[in-house]
């Protein structure tokens, strides 16, 4: 079983490995942030029962592909890494998304989509998956029957998921493509115990890993998910899963995660968002995902303004200010993205006493 000291790191952070934005940050720098997520359609395809996004309503839009490729041309200029494709959205609704994909990895940065995985075919997987660090697909049970219901989904798209994910891993072996190709499961009330059973599918389909994550409500969702579920049911099965790994399969149970839903912050303000993005499906930059439509958390968009006048702006500057001095993170959306960077800049800003002797 693997635990946060996993080479993925899917259970901590990463920013260890960017020491130099980190320290022009502690220095008071302004940066240009390390990722970004990016959502190239505001419609989805799916209705889930714990979708995050659903007061946005599903807009059907989606980014224009030379503005885009225009700002992550810029963005790469500036030292942005990595971007993910998802968003308020399905990603691989975007007409041009194998281009847009293929563009950013010829751009120099890395690049990662998370999809439900219903429009993955063959024919786009064979463009997309060489250009692709990791790909997730949200599947979130084991059956159709349970797939149905938690995806509000049409009856064979379970099946299809399935069948795109073995295509996928029979391309990547076929052309040794680097790419990662993984799964998620949203732990809930609705599809508890199908893990195990899931997990052996994946296995057996020789998809890379499965990750177990909890569900947290987002502030703005009107979904009636209940967070009240005891992951300590989940975590019992921990012993399974470590029996269904093999070289090449792993399952990453964020137990870590599971149990700071009971522990409070150690960090009071947000001072994680210079080093991230999210870009909507209209072209907003904001801040934070957990204030997406926020008109106070925007700073900018790219169909009025370049990259780098809108991480320059006072904007900016003033919404990573007012999340670093006022925001009150005991109010936010549990386990968000950016927790573990957050506890860890802030013993950076804030270190213990003595801490000379280490």
């Amino acid at each position: 079983m693997q635990n946060i000291n996993d080479n993925l790191r899917i259970d901590s952070h990463k920013l260890i490995y960017h020491p130099e934005r980190v320290n022009d940050w502690l220095i008071g720098k302004n940066i240009y942030p390390i990722y970004m997520e990016i959502s190239p359609s505001g419609g989805c395809n799916h209705r889930c029962i714990f979708c995050a996004k659903d007061y946005l309503k599903y807009k059907r839009v989606f980014l224009d592909t030379s503005s885009l490729k225009k700002t992550i041309k810029t963005a790469s200029h500036c030292g942005v890494k990595s971007i993910m494709f998802a968003g308020e959205g399905e990603p691989l609704l975007h007409k041009d998304i194998a281009e847009i994909i293929e563009y950013t990895k010829l751009c120099g940065i890395d690049s990662a989509v998370t999809t439900n995985g219903v429009k993955l075919s063959g024919e786009l997987a064979k463009k997309i998956l060489p250009h692709l660090s990791w790909i997730r697909i949200s599947l979130d049970a084991a059956s159709a029957k349970t797939y149905m219901k938690i995806h509000r989904a049409a009856k064979e798209d379970f099946n299809r998921v399935l069948d795109n994910l073995s295509t996928a891993v029979v391309l990547k072996r076929r052309n040794k493509y680097p790419v990662t190709i993984g799964v998620q499961f949203l732990l809930i009330k609705e599809n508890s115990g199908e893990e195990v059973k899931l997990a052996e599918k994946l296995r057996d389909l020789g998809v890379d890993y499965l990750i177990i994550k909890p569900y947290s409500k987002h502030l703005y969702s009107h979904s009636k998910v209940k967070d009240d579920y005891r992951y300590e049911n989940c975590i019992k099965n921990e012993d399974k899963f470590k029996k269904l790994e093999n070289d090449s399969f792993k399952i990453y149970l964020r137990k870590h995660t599971m149990m700071k839903l009971k522990s409070k912050r150690r960090y009071a303000h947000c001072l994680g968002l210079p080093f991230w993005a999210y870009l909507d499906a209209e072209g907003n930059f904001f801040a934070c995902s957990s204030y997406l439509g926020r008109k106070e958390f925007n700073f900018g968009n790219i169909y009025k303004s370049p990259f780098k006048d809108i991480f320059n702006s006072l904007a900016r500057r003033r919404i990573i200010k007012y999340c670093a001095t006022n925001l009150n993170t005991y109010k936010c959306r549990k386990n968000c993205r950016l927790d573990e960077i957050n506890t860890y800049l802030w013993e950076l800003k804030y270190p213990a006493a003595h801490f000379n002797f280490i």
